[in-house]
């Protein structure tokens, strides 16, 4: 292994440390973008209940912020109730536009490198074939171990990176579409609480004694 990373040159440094930071990324985003701890399916019946047993007060409100993603958006809204759909609305999608920017966290990166990697590894292409036709033009076609040098380092960067890219790709998609659809059911759940206050009844939220 230290033979092929040797043979492929120095830009196989930063090919390596991109697929470091792509295992680190996929690890923790998988661990941090868990359904039932971002949008616990239960909550919004939880929170109806406090709503219909008059039971919604600071502290509850305070809980639900604090309890998970979902909750925050909820409990945005549920501060705003007293003002209207309209207002209540507006302070669930500004919540929401927080919660997305959390969800989304590295996602970026991921992306970037997908990106990057396959170009490192054509630069290191482009490198190996100048050492080869440098060697062809100094020493002409009889020196076969220049030349297996300068394919091999051209070879191997092109196949680092794209054995980085490749999986950075495929984790950046599935990790886009785990956030869009984390998305889609808490603004259902949210519109859902939207509906059920406004036109049902309104509910104000209780002050803390």
């Amino acid at each position: 292994m230290l033979e092929i990373v040797s043979a492929g040159g120095w830009l196989m440094l930063p090919i390596i440390l991109c697929s470091i930071v792509v295992i680190a990324i996929a690890i923790e985003r998988y661990w941090t973008l868990n359904a039932d701890k971002i949008a616990p399916r239960h909550l919004l019946a939880q929170v109806w209940g406090w709503l219909r047993n008059n039971q919604m007060d600071a502290s509850k409100l305070k809980e639900l912020k604090q309890s998970s993603e979902l909750g925050l958006i909820l409990a945005a809204g549920l501060s705003n109730s007293r003002h209207g759909r309209e207002v209540m609305k507006d302070s669930i999608q500004e919540a929401a536009n927080q919660v997305v920017h959390d969800l989304e966290r590295y996602l970026g990166v991921l992306g970037t490198i997908a990106a990057i990697a396959p170009l490192l590894g054509l630069l290191g292409t482009v490198l190996g074939m100048i050492k080869v036709f440098t060697a062809i033009m100094v020493q002409g076609t009889g020196n076969a171990g220049v030349l297996a040098g300068g394919i091999s380092e051209a070879l191997i960067t092109t196949a680092a990176g794209l054995c980085v890219a490749i999986p950075a790709m495929m984790l950046h998609r599935f990790f886009c579409r785990r956030v869009d659809g984390l998305m889609v059911v808490m603004e259902q759940d949210a519109v859902k609480l939207v509906d059920a206050l406004h036109s049902d009844r309104r509910v104000d939220v209780k002050e803390a004694v």
